[in-house]
């Protein structure tokens, strides 16, 4: 199929830039789309900003956080995937272009974008643009580099897209969770990440087509006061290594090198997040056996 339906997902909670978010997926040049939007807000001020928009499927949900995440992925029709969160925004040809990066490429299974953190008023904080050209990696290379580095370079759900038939041969009790450790609580979005390009190719494209919000007052799950798995955002990152040595992904002598960058992080956030202790002490258990 040429133009391959698109589902944009929209979980949603706050309404306060909810608008903005919505609109942006209305304004996409590429036209073959459905919007879905599964709502969990508290009031109803959600549901009538959709109701304002003739074409929008809205859904109320009484499930929170990452259960109302998976509804809304396992809810879209589309052949592709698109996920928005409720105060993030995409650029106009947003969809069109990642449309393109995967067309006549059945290999290429996640793409993701440079992206644009933005604050309450839409003023600029910090571009995110990970390599310096467009270009794709195998899963098997994301999982690693992200692994090994400690870091999510992909960004948030709201820069990607991918394929439903991948979503569906996971299955939602899998997606969050790598080898035998669940990232649900924290690195929910990077385990994600690593199980839709498994056994394929990510690729990246070097346009900044998303704008993630970063707004302090907000119930977030990226506001360390907002959200009380905040710290397993940080201990994810250990029990990853792990898990990802379990699996083969990483060997002996690489997980044995992050001994110095995950002490480092332990003693800058222990004071901060009790997981980081839990899970420090587990790695240096499942350490020991490899240094004897």
């Amino acid at each position: 199929m040429p133009f391959p339906k698109v589902s944009i997902v929209i979980p949603s909670y706050k309404a306060e830039h909810f608008e903005q978010c919505l609109r942006s997926a209305i304004g996409q040049t590429y036209l073959n789309t459905e919007i879905l939007v599964s709502d969990n807000c508290p009031t109803e001020a959600i549901r009538d900003i959709c109701a304002r928009f003739p074409g929008v499927i809205y859904q109320r949900n009484s499930v929170i956080r990452e259960e109302n995440v998976l509804s809304a992925f396992f809810s879209a029709k589309g052949e592709l995937v698109k996920p928005l969160f409720d105060d993030d925004i995409l650029h106009p040809f947003c969809i069109e272009r990642m449309v393109a990066a995967l067309q006549d490429r059945p290999d290429v299974q996640l793409v993701f974008s440079a992206s644009q953190v933005i604050d309450a008023r839409n003023g600029r904080t910090e571009t995110r643009r990970p390599f310096e050209a467009s270009g794709s990696m195998t899963g098997l290379e994301l999982q690693r580099s992200s692994t090994l580095g400690m870091r999510n370079f992909v960004g948030e759900f709201s820069t990607i897209l991918f394929r439903r038939s991948k979503l569906w041969e996971i299955g939602p009790r899998k997606l969050f969770v790598v080898g035998p450790h669940d990232c649900t609580h924290g690195l929910a979005d990077l385990a994600a990440y690593f199980n839709l390009a498994a056994g394929g190719t990510a690729f990246y494209i070097d346009e900044e087509l998303s704008y993630f919000r970063r707004d302090p007052v907000l119930q977030s799950n990226s506001n360390i006061n907002a959200n009380p798995n905040f710290g397993y955002c940080f201990s994810d990152y250990f029990d990853l290594l792990l898990a990802s040595h379990a699996t083969g992904v990483i060997s002996n002598d690489e997980l044995l090198a992050t001994q110095e960058q995950v002490r480092g992080a332990w003693e800058s956030l222990r004071g901060v997040f009790t997981q980081i202790g839990d899970s420090y002490e587990r790695y240096q258990t499942y350490l020991q056996p490899l240094k004897d």
